[in-house]
């Protein structure tokens, strides 16, 4: 079994690595399979609970792109909806890859009502100097433009409806 190292960074200093199972090497996209572990609560988005501990994802790494998708599912195996993480980068050298966190996210559910979060993250990473304005109004223009293209029907890419748990 071929594994993906993923070394997800968070500003200012936070760091995750994870082996996780490599289901398919697009060349620039790396899609993974993963399981939620170590959350101290639950996600909820507008009330429902989306994430949880022991939950399992197909995630999608798009080198060069400045989002990752996480395609979450509950304990049970049923679909919970997309995660979407805005991203300052998305890197690859071999079967490692990195990405670097900007804190928005967008979870879209699977009848297509999405929700951007952690605008207060951003905002507080702005507020205490973890970020400069141009990094904040970047995640933005990214998370905007991910749902432009949501609105328009474009998001997300088809490649994610290619896989399941």
């Amino acid at each position: 079994m071929e594994y993906v190292h993923l070394i997800y960074r968070r500003l200012p200093n936070r760091v995750l690595e994870r082996w996780d199972k490599l289901i398919d090497d697009l060349g620039n996209i790396i899609v993974a399979e993963s399981e939620f572990y170590g959350m101290l609560t639950p996600l909820y988005v507008n009330g429902v609970k989306v994430i949880d501990n022991g939950y399992k994802m197909i995630y999608f790494a798009f080198i060069g792109e400045n989002y990752d998708i996480l395609k979450v599912y509950d304990d049970n195996g049923d679909f919970r909806g997309f995660y979407v993480d805005i991203l300052g980068y998305t890197k690859r050298q071999g079967n490692i890859v990195e990405m670097l966190d900007l804190f928005l996210d967008i979870f879209i559910f699977p009848n297509g009502d999405f929700f951007l979060l952690d605008e207060d993250e951003l905002e507080m990473a702005l507020n205490y100097g973890i970020i400069d304005k141009e990094t904040f109004d970047f995640a933005f223009s990214v998370a905007n433009n991910i749902i432009k293209r949501l609105l328009e029907g474009k998001f997300p890419p088809e490649v994610v409806h290619k896989y399941d748990i």
